[in-house]
């Protein structure tokens, strides 16, 4: 009888272990490119990453993979957001200050320049203009994006002071 008992309990650890392991998985981590700027970018990039928000557009932080202080997420792949990226092409193209092209149209929100990119998978880039470091913002297909820039302007404006990028 002592033997059932002790074989029954780790039967039912194991059977709990499998369904753990089962419903998580690996996949589900989210994955950004980590860029790799100079080291005065990299130290406004860490400023940022302290004083973003815990939440953007109703979505909780949940960076992605692997670990940085230049990317941060919220909502899985809802919202990327990349700092001390390189300078778009789109964002010195005579067509987009022109307003020639439709893919590509520059803006502000709340004190931040942003250029806005859509890519053709639905998702809409913005990166940061007139700051000393380019903060890239991904924004996944059918989000409306202005919420998520109202609420990461402040921490922005905070952390990357106006400037030209280098």
């Amino acid at each position: 009888m002592n033997s059932f008992r002790h074989r029954h309990a780790v039967c039912s650890a194991l059977a709990v272990l499998i369904t753990v392991a089962g419903c998580s998985s690996a996949d589900d981590n989210v994955s950004a490119a980590v860029p790799s700027p100079d080291a005065k970018v990299t130290g406004l990039c860490q400023n940022l990453d302290k004083v973003l928000p815990a939440t953007v557009d109703g979505e909780s932080r949940d960076d992605p993979e692997p670990a940085s202080e230049l990317t941060a997420g919220w909502g899985g792949v809802a919202i990327i957001l990349r700092c001390g990226v390189t300078r778009p092409p789109k964002m010195t193209d005579p067509k987009v200050a022109n307003g020639q092209d439709a893919d590509a149209v520059p803006g502000g929100v709340n004190g931040v320049d942003w250029l806005m990119e859509r890519h053709e998978d639905g998702v809409q880039r913005f990166t940061t203009a007139n700051r000393e470091a380019y903060v890239e913002v991904e924004v996944a297909d059918g989000r409306d994006s202005t919420g998520v820039l109202i609420d990461l302007a402040p921490a922005v404006k905070k952390a990357i002071p106006e400037g030209i990028a280098s």
